[in-house]
Formats: structure tokens, C-alpha cells, sequence
């Protein structure tokens, strides 16, 4: 059953979705990043960590599998476009993001 499932194309962030100790406000709006495709793994897989990582930060997510394209539905029928969930761990590797947000370049 498992090889019937397509890989998706893509991974769509939502930052800042929550209040935590973080000093920055939070925004009015969902804050939306994107992911490559080569950051999924498949069950049973290994996260390959650098050993130079340092400040690794993780956290467990629900991810919404989206099984079809959607444009401009109404709210009623936006589970129509759902095949299903599953768990997704979001890592950043920190001193990378602190280097590259100091510069006001985009990160990933």
C-alpha cells in the first residue's frame, strides 16, 4: 500500500503559528515557507546530522497531505482537498539561520 502513495512536490511551512519565549512579536498574519522536496523521508529512514551541528532545534508537527491542486474554494469545502495527515519533525540547524538572518538573506 505504501508505493501507491505519490510524493508530494512540496512542503509548505506556517511560522510563528504559536507563543512561546521567542522576544519577537508575533505576526498578524501566517508567516508561509517552503521546504524542498528533498527533505522528505520515508518511514523507517535516518536523519543524517553533521557532526558540526551544534544547535540543532526540532520540533514535531501535524502535517496536512493535500491530495489535489484547490484554487478559490470556499471554506466548506477545504477538507474535499485533504488525503490525510501525518507526523512531521521540522529541524533547523541554528547557527546557520543566525548567520544568514543577520544578513537579511532568505534561509531555508
Amino acid at each position: 500500500m505504501a508505493n501507491l502513495i505519490k510524493k508530494g512536490t512540496k512542503i509548505i511551512g506556517i511560522g510563528r503559528n504559536y507563543v512561546d519565549s521567542n522576544p519577537t512579536p508575533m505576526p498578524k498574519e501566517p508567516v508561509l515557507f517552503l521546504k524542498p522536496a528533498s527533505s522528505y523521508l520515508a518511514n523507517g529512514g535516518t536523519i543524517k546530522i553533521p557532526a558540526s551541528m551544534e544547535h540543532l532545534w526540532y520540533e514535531a508537527e501535524l502535517a496536512v497531505v493535500i491530495g489535489k491542486k484547490a484554487c478559490d474554494y470556499s471554506e466548506s469545502e477545504a477538507l474535499d482537498y485533504v488525503a490525510g495527515y501525518a507526523l512531521g519533525l521540522d529541524m533547523t540547524a541554528k547557527e546557520f539561520q543566525a548567520t544568514i538572518k543577520a544578513t537579511g538573506l532568505p534561509w531555508l
